[in-house]
């Protein structure tokens, strides 16, 4: 089995996460509490989800997904809500305080507190696999914690973990749609720090995704869900070959070619 871990970070990754791990859990028939229940009719179960899920004692099927933001409140939301019980507790790592959408707060400072909890949690999960194929981070380019803290983070994995495929999807700033006026700043310094470090990046905007909410949807006011559940099909398309046995079986490295 190749297994994928999956690191969400800060608020835009965490939220972009629930909305993924959503929709993977409603494509392979999985309870918001982890349980599978088994199909009499099929013929034969297909367990190539196994690369996104592990199985733990009672059938219960836990997510390779880590949640990491330096400050606890989008991740409380997760130990409170609907999916609480699908998530093992111990990947979900929160701080203190915030990285206040600054690049040197989430690289340099706050972040370095934290990057120890993570990199032990990572390498907990990577032990589990019987063979780790790479990881995906989700992460935005704008806040302080998506831009700074994966700076960070990625430059951690690709000493660990220099030959594992390392997968980007991450939120581009957009000049119409912005919620920090130093986002171009963010954005700049996390893009020149995570070219050596990073295989392939699938970049979205959230301008452009607002316009499809607006013209293609018939959305009138798109909100953070909305876009949130638009990028969760896209990474459901990339990933299904993946998690779905069958001809198109392809493999991380491949997303490069």
């Amino acid at each position: 089995m190749r297994e994928c871990i999956a690191i969400h970070v800060g608020q835009a990754g965490v939220q972009i996460g629930n909305s993924t791990w959503e929709l993977f859990c409603l494509e392979h028939g999985i309870s918001p509490d982890g349980i599978k229940p088994s199909d009499p009719s099929a013929e034969k179960e297909d367990n190539a989800f196994s690369s996104f899920f592990s199985e733990i004692q009672g059938d219960r099927h836990v997510p390779r997904a880590i949640y990491v933001d330096l400050e606890p409140s989008v991740i409380d939301e997760v130990r409170t809500g609907k999916y609480k019980k699908l998530f093992h507790p111990e990947d979900l790592i929160s701080g203190k305080e915030d990285a206040a959408n600054n690049y040197a707060r989430g690289h340099y400072t706050v972040g370095r507190e934290c990057i120890g909890r993570v990199e032990d949690r990572i390498q907990r999960l990577a032990e589990q696999c019987s063979c780790l194929q790479g990881f995906l981070v989700f992460h935005s380019f704008g806040g302080g914690t998506g831009s700074g803290f994966t700076s960070l983070l990625l430059e951690r994995l690709m000493v660990s973990f220099s030959k594992k495929c390392k997968l980007q999807f991450c939120v581009y700033p957009a000049p119409t749609v912005s919620t920090a006026v130093v986002e171009p700043y963010n954005a700049i310094l996390t893009t020149h720090n995570t070219l050596d470090h990073s295989d392939c990046a699938f970049m979205v905007d959230n301008e452009a995704i607002y316009e499809i909410c607006r013209r293609n949807l018939d959305i009138g006011y798109p909100t953070y869900s909305h876009l949130n559940e638009i990028i969760s099909q896209i990474v459901s398309s990339v990933t299904a070959s993946l998690r779905f046995q069958g001809s198109l079986n392809v493999d991380l490295n491949e997303f490069q070619t």
